[in-house]
């Protein structure tokens, strides 16, 4: 007699419990955030914060930037009167006008060089300066560090990707889901895989119910019956199924992804060109992380970072190179919205920095200290000599949760 593969399969996902046995009790100041939710979105490349949310107050601007594109009708969305947002984002200006969208403008990581690399590097790994060999990342950190219950094993982490990026590497455990551009594989052949990782590698085994069950989650959710092919792999796409996981009783609470193509050396296109189109991109993204995370909306902090920003002026290619300060995003039912938060330095020949960049004067990491105290009732000790090393000096910011 044969018996199903999928409820063989089904029967031994349900015999190894909860995928993330999540046993962290955040010990929080407010008894109404119950159970927070932290995912960063590291835009790799370098966002030109200025075509994002231009200044368009600054009397300098229009000399700085010559980018008439960002003046005609219907290019921007106001935002303050001094600073609007790209038209190509109004899922973002929506959740701004709902006050649950915190814009963040001339900010940037200790970083003040112009490599890629040693960037992003120098913005997962959260250290004062870059350094040889191993390292772990701020945000696996963190997670170490969460207080949890007694004989619960520690919370684990979710990248968004096929390897832990820098920013989730460390002690602490962290699963890695990414969405198939492929056939995914038949019930039976999983099913006979699980009986011979179950009999040669109990590790693996386990590794490959995880992957299973996250694959399940994700496809039950889109109508998709295993043995089809993916969906259209995009942005958008990922961010929903990282909504779907982080949603779930049992799922990761902390989080990371990213999204590439941000370094706009050539025909940038901050309205209907290639930038506008990855603003667009990222803003459908945002709507999908809203509708994902459903019912925990209310308890989540999206955090969008970059690496550095792009020059003020364009350059004879009609794009940006790389620059200092930029913008960051935070958005999400627990995020304190409805502002931009600026010291800003202006935009004059003699304001510059190298007289080419937006000057930073937000450093990122007092951004994040603000988000990681407020959110995840981490102390100010542990913020400035573990998860951030030698940045005791460095003040957080205050009120970036409601």
């Amino acid at each position: 007699m044969s018996r199903s593969p999928f409820a063989s399969r089904r029967a031994l996902l349900a015999g190894a419990g909860s995928l993330f046995a999540w046993g962290y009790a955040p010990r929080l100041a407010s008894a109404a955030r119950r159970d927070p939710r932290l995912l960063v979105v590291i835009l790799r490349g370098g966002l030109d914060g200025l075509a994002a949310v231009p200044a368009l107050g600054d009397p300098d601007f229009d000399s700085a930037r010559l980018a008439p594109e960002l003046r005609e009708a219907g290019a921007t969305l106001p935002l303050d009167g001094f600073f609007a947002i790209n038209r190509n984002m109004p899922a973002l200006a929506q959740l701004y006008q709902d006050r649950q969208a915190l814009i963040l403008h001339a900010v940037a990581s200790p970083y003040r060089d112009r490599s890629h690399f040693d960037a992003q590097d120098l913005l997962e790994s959260g250290l004062p300066k870059l350094v040889d060999g191993g390292r772990s990342g701020w945000l696996n950190r963190v997670l170490a560090g969460l207080p949890r219950g007694e004989r619960l094993p520690p919370p684990k982490g979710l990248a968004i990707a096929p390897t832990i990026p820098v920013i989730l590497q460390g002690g602490a455990p962290v699963e890695t889901w990414q969405r198939q551009a492929f056939a995914y594989a038949d019930d039976d052949t999983v099913a006979r895989l699980l009986d011979l990782y179950e009999a040669r590698d109990p590790k693996l085994a386990a590794a490959l119910r995880d992957g299973v069950l996250l694959d399940n989650v994700t496809m039950a959710e889109d109508g998709m019956a295993p043995g089809r092919t993916a969906g259209r792999l995009d942005f958008a796409t990922d961010a929903a199924g990282a909504a779907r996981i982080m949603a779930r009783p049992d799922g990761p609470r902390i989080g990371a992804m990213a999204f590439s193509g941000w370094d706009t050396h050539a025909d940038q296109g901050s309205i209907t060109g290639g930038l506008g189109k990855r603003l667009a991109a990222l803003d459908a993204a945002i709507g999908a992380f809203r509708s994902g995370l459903g019912p925990v909306w209310e308890d989540t902090v999206v955090a969008v970072v970059t690496e550095f920003g792009r020059t003020v002026r364009l350059n004879g290619s009609r794009g940006t190179d790389h620059g200092t300060a930029t913008t960051a995003f935070l958005i999400g039912g627990a995020v304190k919205g409805g502002r931009v938060l600026a010291d800003w330095p202006g935009l004059g020949q003699q304001q510059l920095r190298e007289g080419r960049d937006l000057a930073p004067t937000t450093d990122l990491r007092a951004v994040m200290k603000g988000i990681l105290a407020e959110h995840l009732g981490i102390g100010d000790a542990a913020l400035g000599g573990t998860v951030f090393p030698q940045s005791e000096a460095l003040v957080r910011l205050r009120g970036l949760c409601g």
